[in-house]
């Protein structure tokens, strides 16, 4: 896969190393024949879920044991047999059985998802269990499962072929792990050393910081103190060991992540699809995001951007290029998330983009629509438009004028000020938008992008930014406004004019906002809805209190549009939670707190 994706570190200042993720082409390689291997299931995964679902039922059990009473009570001669636990288990004990079946499903998810590093973990615990069962004579039902469980998944070893973080996995869970025993070390030897020695029984430091050590594994040390203090060093000592092995595992086995960024020479070869092809989708702009990774089809007629979140490569709208070299940007893209353990998924693709993406053993479900207006027939005229008309002739009146400008023909100082105007209009500490945003306004690379300002005795009160679609359209961007301004209809105001400009530019076609689970809000709200429908719609207009789903519906239906529907495209609904996070995260609504990924990637 050397030739499909590249992992470059780039020295950025005195922050450290990053990985940026950038597409190559492999001018040698033609699309592989085979079905097998362009699917996201080839034929083997039979075979993956024997393995994971083994190890899945082997950490459930486990867990159950400890955490359910009934478990504890009839399962506990077997779980104890597994894990060599005698009869009586002991609080300690079902920590460790508990912490053993996490680890365990931990790491079927890792088998699941073809990765190296787990295989190698597998094969290596399993193989030291069947050594010392059978070497010793003492389980041998447990020793030769092990041992059978081994040599499967050295028979099966061909299929495990994805990397974990090749730059900072390995390192990472050493030093994590290091550094919780550390803790958990030292937290148990202040409190052994800090309280009177009458609880201790007067034992000399080297006895603590022996106990101390134990108690990180649950085994009572040469300290024998009053038992308050003898469980409260166990629990210490057991949280932070068991902490130390699940974040070490997750470091070990996590996917790799990059820092996303778009080579400049990547951004002219998207470019240059976007000049031949850019008319086919609406988005198709929007893959000039520098926080986009991209890879390209053998041929190099057809590219998918995406950026990798949580373990999910997310790409957004269709395929650029080509469409007879879809299938080998596709190929590509499906390839290298086999080979770094991502989960692959695509937010808001065409219907004919979805098409071909099921093809390749994906699913697919309705996203929303977007609301596209046909300006050669677009009229403010007639009752349908009479609310729009009445706002624009309001802050007409109101003495808003409506200016409509390509990027180009805005100075420096005119950026700037736009940039600082809708930077502190934004309303909210990140930038949101992803497979619909360009996350840069009026920037001197975007000559063709279509800047709408509404002003009043001079004062600019909103701003609009429309990437281009081809020759003859436009795409909404973004979409700010002052909120101190109470008059309303500002941006009906915007947008109606840029309609009415929109001959002069060349334009036929505007792609205005994304209104997400459109259709179900329309169904819901008609006359005659079951049940379920009228549920769902209700569930959505109490989320539009926060995530403006109707909100958005309303607006864009104002201006009488033609709605195409756009697809989320992912693997399995198992995949779904994974996905949903990845993509609520890109599109800036939430995910992973930032504290969190600070500390994931420092």
């Amino acid at each position: 896969m050397a030739d499909v994706f590249e992992i470059a570190i780039n020295r950025r200042g005195p922050v450290g190393e990053d990985t940026v993720l950038v597409g190559v082409e492999d001018e040698g390689r033609q699309p592989r024949p085979s079905g097998d291997g362009r699917r996201w299931r080839p034929s083997d995964e039979l075979t993956l879920r024997l393995l994971t679902w083994a190890a899945r039922v082997v950490g459930l059990l486990a867990v159950v044991s400890v955490v359910l009473p009934v478990g504890r009570r009839r399962l506990r001669d077997t779980i104890g047999g597994w894990l060599d636990l005698p009869t009586e288990a002991t609080v300690a004990a079902g920590v460790v059985a508990l912490a053993s079946g996490v680890m365990l499903l931990m790491l079927a998810t890792a088998l699941r998802r073809r990765k190296r590093r787990a295989w190698q973990v597998a094969v290596g615990v399993t193989g030291l269990i069947a050594l010392a069962h059978l070497g010793w004579r003492h389980g041998i039902g447990s020793g030769v499962t092990a041992l059978v469980l081994c040599v499967a998944l050295i028979a099966t070893r061909s299929h495990f072929t994805a990397k974990a973080d090749p730059v900072h996995g390995k390192w990472r869970a050493v030093r994590v792990t290091v550094q919780l025993l550390l803790a958990g070390f030292l937290a148990n030897l202040v409190l052994l050393s800090s309280t009177p020695a009458r609880f201790t029984g007067g034992a000399p430091l080297g006895d603590r910081a022996l106990h101390a050590l134990l108690a990180l594994i649950g085994v009572s040390g040469p300290v024998d103190p009053v038992p308050w203090l003898d469980d409260l060093t166990a629990a210490v000592g057991l949280s932070f060991g068991i902490g130390a092995l699940l974040l070490g595992g997750y470091f070990l086995l996590r996917s790799a992540e990059p820092k996303p960024g778009l080579a400049p020479d990547a951004e002219w070869r998207l470019r240059e699809l976007l000049s031949a092809r850019g008319a086919e989708d609406s988005l198709g702009y929007f893959a000039l995001r520098r926080d986009k990774s991209v890879v390209f089809s053998p041929s190099g007629k057809a590219a998918v951007p995406f950026r990798v979140l949580a373990g999910v490569a997310l790409a957004s709208g269709d395929p650029l290029g080509d469409i007879e070299a879809w299938p080998g940007a596709i190929e590509v893209f499906l390839a290298g998330c086999r080979e770094n353990g991502w989960v692959p998924a695509v937010i808001g693709c065409s219907e004919r983009g979805a098409t071909v993406w099921v093809r390749y053993g994906l699913d697919a479900i309705e996203l929303g629509d977007e609301a596209i207006v046909d300006t050669t027939t677009f009229t403010l005229d007639g009752r349908s438009m009479r609310g729009v008309r009445q706002a624009v002739a309001k802050l007409r009146r109101a003495g808003y004028g409506v200016e409509v400008r390509r990027s180009a023909d805005l100075d420096e100082t005119e950026r700037a000020e736009l940039s600082t105007l809708a930077e502190r209009w934004r309303g909210t500490e990140t930038e949101r938008g992803f497979s619909m945003a360009l996350s840069r306004l009026a920037g001197p690379d975007d000559p063709d992008c279509v800047l709408v300002t509404a002003a009043r005795e001079g004062e600019v009160a909103g701003v609009l930014q429309f990437v281009p679609w081809g020759r003859d359209g436009l795409s909404l961007d973004l979409m700010r406004r002052d909120r101190a301004v109470g008059d309303n209809g500002l941006n009906e105001l915007m947008i109606a004019d840029l309609l009415a400009a929109c001959p002069d530019l060349g334009v036929t076609r505007v792609s205005l906002n994304f209104a997400v689970f459109r259709a179900a809000l329309e169904r819901g709200g008609r006359i005659g809805a079951g049940p379920v429908a009228r549920l769902w719609a209700k569930a959505l207009r109490v989320g539009s209190r926060w995530w403006q789903i109707e909100t958005l519906y309303r607006f864009n239906a104002k201006f009488a549009p033609t709605w195409n529907p756009r697809f989320l495209v992912f693997p399995a609904v198992r995949d779904l939670p994974r996905v949903a996070i990845a993509a609520i995260e890109a599109e800036g609504f939430g995910g992973r707190p930032p504290a969190l990924l600070r500390a994931l990637r420092r």
